[in-house]
């Protein structure tokens, strides 16, 4: 049972545009929301967190992400001073805050600072914070135009039976360094794999192929995005084949089509894996489909809570 939340203070401050955060129970600029040095979140990458957007003044499936970060938050055995309706309300209150009519808005806990010299984790008093500011691109949009180089990196995903990759996490370090293993070759990003050269994700996003009009994606071993789940919902309402099941690095090198979904940026087509061009001209027809009622969902009441800007 979560306890009930507490009021939200008013706030009155100019440094606010262009971004809000939500810290230590109150509103503040972008610069002065900060977090200890010895938080467990920071030191042990001991935290979770979730991220919506805003399109046009609405929050997208906002309902969606607030669940999982509930549900992200039991496993994680935290807990936050806040219901759904009063985390709704933060989340709400910073996009306000900053003026923001597309935003990328973040809820994070932290296992918080246990007692000096304590290594008890049930010792910490969790820490929540929210923040709202610019609506972040996983590729900026000329980059997308151009059409994106995805490498598929060797490195291995961190095994679900270690890390519950459900869970929203900062355990990025072998993402990160497949954004190297990119750079290095001249590509724009990375998706990794699992131990048995299976494809499961890339920093920030699902991959998805498409091969005779069949849209394949990775069963396990990966974050449930919400996009994710967007793109699954739309090929059944689209009558578009879809198979999620393992998903081998080289069905994803002899796809017809390949895009990601993320909420930087909902569907995004690719045009080269590892610097060879997609057969499928570009964007292809079934990604064009998906990323077409993507964005048509954003106009649909079930999916839209907008904001009530003052």
């Amino acid at each position: 049972m979560h306890t009930p939340r507490p009021p939200v203070p008013p706030f009155d401050d100019p440094r606010l545009e262009g971004g809000a955060a939500f810290a230590e129970g109150r509103i503040v600029p972008l610069s002065d929301a900060k977090i200890s040095l010895f938080d467990w979140g920071f030191t042990r990458s001991d935290a979770t967190y979730d991220v919506a957007s805003t399109w046009q003044g609405a929050f997208f499936r906002l309902d969606d992400h607030i669940e999982r970060f509930f549900a992200s938050l039991d496993k994680m055995r935290l807990r936050i001073p806040y219901d759904r309706a009063g985390l709704r309300e933060v989340l709400h209150r910073c996009v306000r805050a900053g003026g923001l009519q597309d935003a990328y808005v973040a809820m994070v806990c932290t296992r918080g600072v246990p007692p000096r010299g304590a290594r008890d984790p049930r010792l910490a008093e969790n820490r929540f914070y929210a923040y709202a500011l610019p609506f972040v691109w996983i590729a900026p949009r000329e980059k997308q135009l151009a059409g994106i180089d995805l490498h598929i990196s060797q490195r291995q995903r961190i095994a679900p039976e270690s890390v519950d990759p459900t869970v929203k996490n900062y355990h990025w370090m072998d993402l990160v360094q497949s954004l190297y293993d990119a750079y290095e070759l001249g590509r724009d990003t990375s998706c990794v794999v699992d131990a048995a050269g299976h494809i499961t994700e890339g920093p920030g996003f699902n991959v998805f192929a498409v091969k005779n009009g069949v849209v394949r994606t990775a069963a396990r071993g990966v974050l449930e995005g919400v996009s994710r789940r967007t793109a699954i919902e739309l090929c059944q309402r689209l009558g578009i084949a879809l198979d999620v099941s393992p998903l081998p690095a080289q069905a994803l090198r002899e796809a017809d089509e390949v895009f990601l979904t993320s909420t930087g940026g909902g569907v995004l087509p690719i045009a080269k894996i590892d610097g060879q061009p997609l057969p499928q001209p570009f964007p292809g027809p079934v990604t064009t489909r998906l990323y077409d009622a993507y964005w048509a969902l954003h106009d649909e009441p079930a999916y839209r809570d907008a904001v009530e800007y003052r």
